[in-house]
């Protein structure tokens, strides 16, 4: 019988102080069945994303942190605690780093020999930094987007648009909650059933309907009224995109966030079931991967014809257009990145995907902090209307948790306060603070989060490893860095922090200084590539740019 986890709740310590408490609680719900995609394997999202190498491993993991001394720091290379080292108590308790390889051999092929020999794990982003919150995580950064979007090609938002998709795991999962909250409806496909079953058991998925011509003629006829609905198809995309081709509709908005970034464990050849691709990729992995090369060619193909037929079309971030165009589909890279169409000026003020979780387990603990962001920032029209479709809307996975992309200045003030809450007793357990990799100042990715960079710095990974040594310095509970997460082996590098408050004043201090310089990076970052918004808003908040 597999085993289960599921992270403890209440305000009982198991380790010695809740910042090692918080390490203990995060990695585990991480692997909560309400959280991750299969935990029986440690795999939480994003096709090979774990939370630790091996179930030995993690058992090592949690033994480690339940014996931590408060001024020991934890060291785990690619999920597997490796050592303890006496530091000091502003100190991070834990440094992760996974899936790292020296240029030459930082391929999928290397790290599939590696990982085989049982040396290491592909740790995505926040699976391997224990820090993934369920789909949530990125539904705000997905909603952002589709706003933007809405706002520069229609001048509204997207009611009476239709936006057709594919992939709905744990990441693509959040699109068709992302979408109807800004108005539109959505057509996504996925071939496993269970992954759509499970979006709408947390309600990111209105309905689901396995005939796509069917799905399609539903997904127009919502169109026609206006109604924010979405529609989940089992098919692969390749087949959804080809009946909307063949019936000669032209979706408003197009993207696709599959597992592209994995042709191997993420993505799925078309032509045969979820089944018949499992065995094969058991039985024949070459074969398999030449499977998914011809599939991804076609589907990158669809895409550009239903471009030219008018659809705004979007790279989502999942590798998709660089294995087309290495597949041979030279026109691939027409489909312009998510990250400099819709995001980058939000990174220009610091502004990403900030992330909180009630330790406690009490949802009363996130509407409180919900609450507390209201007062703080409800002026900013944006972010008031997250939080209030997001208390409509969200479902919690695992512990409670709540996202929210503030930006420099507001990470640190808000954090502050809510310590303030924790001292004063007015929240039944600590909080952690941390956020996704993709972050203003945290990675390096040309094919997404750096892509077509103002000065053409796309591939320059100093900015990630900066990151990371200043949240070290500025003392966060943890830090990580990665490579490869979202976009696959070779392509990104890429680091994150949690930071707990647990109500006292050197958890204040830890965080007034970690989420200072944690957004400040991502501003640093751009005024350095010259953009003159990070340039202006630096000088306006008294950034100091050196010189």
């Amino acid at each position: 019988m597999a085993e289960i986890f599921r992270s403890p709740r209440g305000s009982a310590l198991s380790c010695a102080n809740w910042q090692i408490e918080a390490a203990y609680r995060m990695v585990q719900n991480n692997l909560d069945p309400e959280v991750a995609e299969d935990p029986a394997n440690l795999i939480v999202y994003g096709g090979l994303g774990k939370a630790a190498r091996n179930h030995e491993a993690l058992h090592r993991i949690l033994s480690t942190l339940r014996r931590l001394k408060p001024d020991e720091t934890m060291i785990v290379q690619s999920g597997k605690c490796v050592g303890v080292m006496r530091t000091h108590e502003n100190a991070p308790r834990v440094l992760l780093a996974n899936s790292n390889l020296v240029g030459d051999w930082a391929t999928w092929d290397e790290f599939r020999r590696l990982d085989a020999m049982g040396l290491m794990m592909y740790g995505q982003m926040t699976a391997g930094s224990w820090i993934y919150i369920g789909s949530q995580g990125i539904v705000q950064g997905t909603y952002e987007t589709f706003v933007a979007a809405g706002k520069r090609h229609y001048g509204s938002d997207l009611a009476g648009k239709l936006v057709v998709t594919a992939g709905l795991g744990g990441m693509g999962g959040a699109q068709p909650l992302a979408v109807t909250m800004a108005g539109g409806v959505c057509l996504g496909a996925d071939v496993d059933g269970a992954r759509i079953d499970k979006r709408l058991h947390t309600r990111y998925l209105d309905e689901r309907i396995d005939d796509p011509k069917k799905a399609l003629q539903r997904a127009l006829e919502m169109r026609a009224q206006k109604k924010a609905w979405s529609i989940g198809v089992r098919c692969n995309a390749t087949e959804l995109l080809a009946v909307v081709r063949d019936a000669g509709v032209v979706p408003d908005m197009l993207t696709d966030q599959t597992s592209a970034h994995d042709m191997l464990i993420g993505y799925v050849p078309d032509e045969m079931s979820l089944e018949q691709a499992n065995d094969l990729r058991k039985r024949d992995p070459k074969a398999y991967l030449k499977e998914s090369r011809r599939t991804v060619c076609k589907h990158v193909a669809l895409m550009l014809d239903l471009q030219e037929r008018g659809a705004i079309t979007f790279d989502y971030g999942n590798n998709i257009r660089t294995e087309a165009r290495d597949g041979g589909v030279a026109e691939a890279f027409r489909i312009k990145g998510f990250i400099p169409e819709y995001i980058r000026p939000l990174f220009c003020e610091g502004r990403g995907p900030f992330r909180w979780v009630a330790l406690s387990g009490e949802a009363s603990d996130i509407a409180r902090t919900d609450q507390l962001a209201l007062s703080m920032f409800g002026h900013n029209e944006s972010l008031r209307t997250w939080i209030e479709k997001a208390q409509q809307r969200i479902a919690f996975q695992g512990l409670p948790a709540r996202i929210l992309w503030l930006g420099y200045g507001e990470r640190a003030a808000f954090g502050k306060a809510v310590n303030d809450l924790v001292r004063k007793g007015e929240l039944k357990a600590p909080v952690v603070f941390g956020r996704d990799h993709l972050d203003c100042g945290s990675v390096a990715s040309p094919y997404r989060e750096t892509e077509a960079m103002q000065d053409g710095s796309d591939a320059i990974a100093d900015w990630p490893l900066l990151n990371a040594m200043g949240n070290v310095a500025a003392g966060a509970t943890w830090v990580s860095l990665h490579h490869g997460g979202g976009v696959g082996i070779g392509k990104s590098i890429h680091s994150g922090q949690v930071t707990v408050a647990d109500g006292s004043l050197e958890a204040e201090a830890r965080l007034l200084r970690v989420l200072t310089w944690d957004p400040q990076s991502g501003v640093m970052r751009h005024a350095d590539a010259g953009y003159v918004a990070a340039q202006d808003f630096a000088a306006h908040r008294r950034i100091d740019l050196g010189g």
